[in-house]
């Protein structure tokens, strides 16, 4: 068994608020459990899920319970929003960091958090935690409670989803002078992609949304002070940000349309121009065939001047089906 003497496995940072002094320490990165809560403030734990040892030791960790340490290790890949005993905690959408940049991939961020504390797990570096650590050392005062990081932590997720919504706009844009250029090109290839996260954000956005809706519904007494008036701030830019991502996703779809539109109008006129070639081409096939056959008192078997004959029947075979496509309107 863990023992908490030891230093916290997994630990990416720690930080101590004193929001009285209005300042935050960051704690060395070999501090031991025993010396991380203190009379004063409160503390940030960022730990990474990839140390095996991170479950034992939030099993020793007081002030959580068992759903809240569960959430803390679960690998579910679905937002969720708890609030249990003054305990909040759940999983966030978030998206996924590299060593020089962000990406577009999806991540996910656990936490818990209670008037003394907040803990996050993670598996994969993500943007916003990195955003949030900037924004604490630049300006700690700002932060007097737990329920502050976790509502920074939301925002600057709105903020990296804004920056997300923005880029993917500008490639739509540039797939929409394509798509009604008078030049055919076939963009669903690069379309495809956009779609696709479009439509992954917007279905996770709905859920945060729905899931914030129904934390704020549950018992008062159960439920952090701030908390109510905290959702109903992250609940509006959520929803702010969503209605930009679903006017994406039909603008987009869209667009898939008007490609499929116009790829079926060129088929379209190859079959048309295919179905020509073949009218054009039957007489003279059947003229061919009639001279073809070896059976005897053909017209022109014997003598000069046959095959001149079949050429110009062929010919007049071409002028004929013409005419007739010309009279019907075809042509």
């Amino acid at each position: 068994m863990f023992r908490l003497s030891t230093a916290i496995p997994g630990l990416v940072w720690a930080y101590r608020f004193l929001p009285e002094e209005g300042r935050v320490e960051r704690l060395a990165a070999d501090v031991a459990a025993t010396g991380i809560m203190s009379s004063e403030g409160f503390v940030w734990l960022h730990l990474n899920l990839a140390d095996s040892r991170v479950a034992p030791f939030l099993e020793q960790f007081a002030g959580l319970n068992a759903e809240a340490r569960t959430a803390l290790t679960t690998h579910d890949t679905h937002a969720a929003l708890t609030v249990d005993e003054h305990l909040l905690f759940g999983t966030l959408i978030d998206f996924q960091r590299e060593f020089d940049s962000a990406t577009r991939d999806i991540g996910w961020l656990h936490f818990a958090l209670s008037d003394r504390f907040i803990i996050t797990t993670r598996l994969q570096p993500i943007r916003s935690v990195d955003k949030v650590r900037a924004a604490i050392e630049k300006n700690a005062a700002r932060y007097s409670t737990p329920l502050h990081v976790f509502e920074t932590l939301v925002v600057e997720f709105q903020r990296g989803l804004i920056a997300i919504v923005l880029e993917l706009t500008e490639e739509l844009n540039q797939i929409e002078d394509f798509v009604y250029d008078s030049e055919l090109r076939d963009e669903r290839r690069r379309l495809a992609p956009v779609r696709r996260l479009i439509v992954r954000l917007h279905r996770h956005l709905r859920t945060m949304l729905v899931i914030m809706r129904r934390a704020a519904a549950v018992d008062e007494d159960e439920m952090p002070s701030g908390f109510e008036d905290s959702l109903r701030r992250l609940s509006s830019r959520l929803e702010a940000v969503d209605q930009d991502v679903y006017a994406l996703q039909d603008r987009a779809r869209l667009l898939h349309e008007e490609l499929d539109s116009k790829l079926s109008a060129e088929t379209n006129r190859h079959l048309y121009i295919l179905s020509l070639m073949t009218a054009l081409l039957l007489p003279p096939s059947l003229v061919t065939g009639f001279f073809g056959m070896n059976t005897t008192s053909l017209p022109f078997s014997n003598g000069m001047g046959g095959t001149l004959h079949a050429f110009g029947f062929i010919a007049l075979s071409i002028a004929l089906s013409w005419w007739i496509l010309r009279r019907t309107g075809i042509l």
